[in-house]
């Protein structure tokens, strides 16, 4: 790249892109016309009957994409997960790109949309990262008229004896704001309903949110809303959405956001794009069903996991994989120079020159998230994201470290080049595939009891030396054990910047102690959420968010969106 020409944003790459029309990519994948449904020229609904007529097909093979701990610096994640499905495509094969939907918290927050960037983008890019398909909407939706039969039943009598003090049922919004962390609803008189404390969570962290992407079927769909605990009665005892009696209703207000959507890549590889639950406050995978159908689709599955490997890839390999009935082939673990040397201790306004010492220092980070992905016991390759930062003494450094240490290592280029910017990574991951033993294995069994499972994650993915349970979450630990649900998988809520609790501990701490505060029963979803820290449910904006310069064109198209 000539580092002297401007350089052009993300918006502008997507909106010059020449967009295959959805049929054309329907073709692709040799759907019939009535297994999709278009939204418009460029997106299309899934039909879950797809999954029912090719269920006796060979399934394609999952590819996983992980990063180390993400920083300031970017890590391209989303990036190289689809510019490593075009660069499959480049190499002649059937590959199909498996993502979740960006929420509009971050991307008008200080994250930005999650559809790639560069040449390795999916399409249409604002439409992806602004309403899409409407299925976030509808998340919203049932998760708030969920809310409002809980305080309609309250009104009018609560035959089920809930508890006001202890219901547990939060509404939520698709935006950071932070004013709707604690809120009082039901004030202004007896006819206005019963006054209590409140609050709102994000929608993605919402539990209706995780149902969806753990779905197996809309019957599936149904009975895991049913299990949904909504509060417990005067006797401490669950009140779940089955003793409401409206699972059904908020199972119709979901029929059509269960159903995958497809749009494509820059380069036109097909893309199934559904469901977003967050990784650092939920499990971080898209659907099972868009997983699935990838899976009857294409030969090679890429399909990416929120944040780093000891948070998004944690919990696709020991909740959703276990759930799904699946498990990938390799692992990609993405890196950037500029991001290890953050971890390494540079400031972010320095990484521009040229540190090889700070890079060494940081590749401890590295080193721990392959460590992870080892114990799974799945074959990796190291994919260097590489920015045009990066000198060639650190690039030489990065590559022979993980030569000395036997590791599959690719230099990608895929932000500039596209597809043909990632075909040594792929030809990688294809190598390992085909040579290296895969013994994958969960890290913990299901009969063990929640606090072992919790303590097994915080000691061989986070490297804590142990985990400090508060005296809230002792007593949850007891009831839940007490109620039959110490049989779940753990969603650990953690910050996504550090191996540790603390945010500000990059690199990789040692000596620390995870500290559970809380634990949260997700009956429906099927897992028990441990937070960790001052990790939030409902994030706030940053002094200067990315909305600030966001606006749109007099042509209609948006502007400002990365």
């Amino acid at each position: 790249m000539n580092n002297q020409k401007r350089v052009k944003s993300d918006i502008e790459i997507a909106t010059e892109a020449r967009m295959e029309k959805i049929d054309a990519i329907a073709q692709q994948l040799e759907l019939s016309e009535d297994e999709w449904e278009p939204y418009g020229r460029y997106k299309a609904k899934l039909s879950l009957d797809v999954l029912e007529r090719r269920k006796n097909e060979k399934d394609g093979k999952i590819i996983l994409v992980t990063s180390i701990n993400p920083t300031a610096a970017g890590e391209g994640k989303s990036t190289v997960t689809v510019g490593l499905g075009q660069a499959f495509h480049k190499l002649g094969k059937k590959a199909v790109v498996a993502l979740r939907e960006p929420s509009l918290g971050p991307t008008m927050g200080v994250k930005g949309g999650a559809s790639g960037g560069g040449y390795a983008q999916v399409v249409p890019m604002e439409d992806i990262n602004l309403h899409f398909t409407g299925d976030i909407h509808a998340i919203t939706t049932a998760n708030n008229a969920l809310a409002a039969f809980i305080d309609n039943h309250i009104h009018h009598g609560n035959e089920c004896g809930i508890d006001s003090r202890r219901i547990v049922w939060k509404r939520v919004v698709d935006l950071n704001d932070r004013a709707l962390r604690q809120v009082i609803i039901g004030l202004g008189g007896p006819t206005q309903g019963v006054p209590r404390e409140d609050g709102f969570n994000i929608t993605v962290a919402s539990e209706i949110m995780a149902i969806l992407c753990l779905a197996s079927s809309l019957d599936d769909l149904r009975e895991r809303l049913s299990r949904i605990v909504v509060a417990y009665n005067q006797k401490k005892e669950p009140v779940t959405v089955a003793d409401l009696g409206v699972q059904g209703a908020i199972t119709l207000l979901l029929k059509e956001a269960i159903k995958p959507n497809l749009v494509q890549t820059l380069e036109n590889t097909p893309v199934i794009i559904h469901g977003g639950p967050f990784a650092n406050i939920a499990h971080g995978c898209n659907s099972i069903l868009a997983t699935k159908m990838a899976c009857k689709l294409g030969d090679y599955v890429i399909t990416e996991a929120g944040f780093g490997a000891d948070l998004g890839a944690e919990k696709f390999l020991n909740i959703k994989a276990r759930i799904a009935n699946i498990e990938p082939e390799a692992v990609v673990i993405v890196a950037t120079i500029r991001a290890l040397k953050m971890h390494g201790g540079v400031d972010k306004s320095s990484l521009a020159q040229e540190n090889v010492a700070a890079l060494e220092r940081g590749m401890e980070n590295l080193e721990k998230h392959i460590e992870t992905v080892q114990a799974f016991g799945l074959p990796f390759v190291v994919a260097i994201n590489r920015f045009i930062t990066d000198s060639s003494a650190e690039i030489d450094f990065l590559e022979q470290w993980c030569q000395q240490r036997h590791i599959s290592v690719a230099l990608t280029d895929v932000w500039e080049k596209g597809g043909e910017g990632g075909t040594d990574l792929a030809e990688q991951v294809l190598q390992v595939i085909d040579n290296q033993d895969n013994h994958f294995t969960y890290l913990y069994e299901l009969d063990e009891s929640l606090e072992a499972k919790i303590n097994k994650i915080a000691t061989v993915v986070y490297g804590a030396k142990g985990v400090e349970f508060s005296a809230k979450a002792k007593q949850q630990l007891k009831d839940f054990e007490e109620e039959g649900w110490g049989c779940l998988p753990v969603c650990m809520a953690k910050t996504q910047y550090s191996f540790s609790d603390n945010p500000n501990l990059l690199g990789r701490p040692r000596d620390f102690t995870i500290v559970i505060r809380e634990l949260k029963a997700s009956i429906g979803a099927g897992f028990i959420v441990a937070l960790t820290g001052d990790v939030m449910t409902m994030p706030g904006l940053p002094k200067n968010p990315a909305a600030l310069k966001m606006d749109v064109a007099p042509d209609g198209n948006a502007m400002g969106l990365f």
